[in-house]
């Protein structure tokens, strides 16, 4: 029997987040995006070493921090340069229920030249979420000229 190199239930990438407060993160993302928990390995002392869940049909993996091992949270380097895209079907109801569970809202849904309406918000955790939804089809050349009419380009 051949074994598939992605296992079945993820995708070739998966984001793997580092938090403080691993727990609480898990019931957040629940909470504010729907995740549902796959899996979840303890830690000493309460804390979780490797746990998984899913927002849709993408898996995220994530751990309470383990400086000693270098995994930090965005709070050790001032927040963090990566950020999530998550798809929904409704941003501004999936931003007003992020922000209404703690998250901080970094800019408000709007639509953008690209064909979809998005906003920003930052997690409790320090992780950067862009929330959008799709509305427009969008070719690449009508992006550019979009794009250039905005930057005053010819």
């Amino acid at each position: 029997m051949t074994v598939s190199p992605v296992p079945t239930g993820y995708h070739t990438l998966t984001p793997y987040l580092i938090v403080d407060g691993a727990t609480r993160a898990l019931a957040w993302y629940a909470d504010a995006f729907g995740a549902t928990e796959v899996m979840r390995l303890p830690a000493p002392g309460g804390r979780i070493g490797h746990a998984e869940i899913e927002i849709g049909d993408s898996r995220i993996m994530l751990a309470d921090e383990a400086p000693a091992h270098d995994a930090k949270a965005p709070a050790a380097f001032g927040g963090s340069p990566v950020s999530l895209h998550l798809y929904v079907a409704d941003v501004d109801a999936t931003m007003a229920k992020a922000v209404a569970a703690g998250g901080t809202a970094k800019s408000q849904p709007e639509d953008k030249f690209y064909g979809d309406r998005l906003g920003s918000l930052i997690d409790p955790f320090g992780h950067t979420w862009h929330i959008s939804t799709h509305i427009e089809d969008v070719t690449h050349a009508e992006i550019e000229r979009r794009m250039a009419a905005m930057s005053g380009s010819p």
